[in-house]
């Protein structure tokens, strides 16, 4: 790339809600129900290419629309229609980099689940986080997040829903340095 050529780097972004304990699953499902969470899930990720791991996929049941979808998975049978598949995190960073250049686009989403969150923190440029105020039981987490390596961007307290079970704050954070 010569220097009057224009930086085609991609941002790497997760997406996620976690409870006070890091607690972001149970069951292949969540634990909680906060709709204001999957409004700003849709919002932050629309149009952009999201990395999953298959189990992630299926408990979601179908293809998000308006979005490319790359699913990290080990198993050769496993391509379903209208998504990508990639045998490692390597291979759908690359395929979702390539997509996001293609969408022209500058950010990949990274929203699940506890092993694809714990291998793509080291690359992650920034999280969006749903910090739940709740402490549930559950059998999938997320990593912690430390202030060494990460800084507060921003701060909001979610909006009440009817049906949520829960109440949050979205924080924004990004890599220190």
């Amino acid at each position: 790339m010569t220097a009057a050529e224009p930086s085609t780097r991609v941002l790497v972004s997760i997406v996620v809600a976690v409870g006070v304990n890091n607690v972001i699953g149970v069951a292949g499902g969540l634990p909680w129900r906060l709709r204001a969470d999957l409004r700003r899930f849709r919002a932050i990720t629309m149009g952009k290419p999201l990395i999953m791991g298959r189990k992630t996929f299926e408990s979601i049941g179908r293809v998000l629309d308006g979005r490319d979808i790359v699913i990290v998975t080990r198993r050769s049978d496993f391509s379903p229609a209208g998504a990508f598949d990639a045998a490692s995190l390597e291979a759908a960073l690359k395929l979702a980099g390539e997509r996001a250049v293609a969408r022209k686009v500058d950010e990949i989403c990274v929203v699940g689940g506890g092993e694809i969150y714990a291998a793509a923190m080291p690359r992650a440029d920034r999280l969006y986080v749903t910090h739940v105020a709740a402490t549930p039981s559950g059998d999938t987490y997320f990593p912690e997040i430390s202030p060494a390596e990460w800084k507060v961007v921003s701060r909001e307290a979610l909006p009440r829903s009817d049906g949520d079970t829960v109440t949050g704050e979205h924080v924004v954070y990004a890599r220190r340095g």
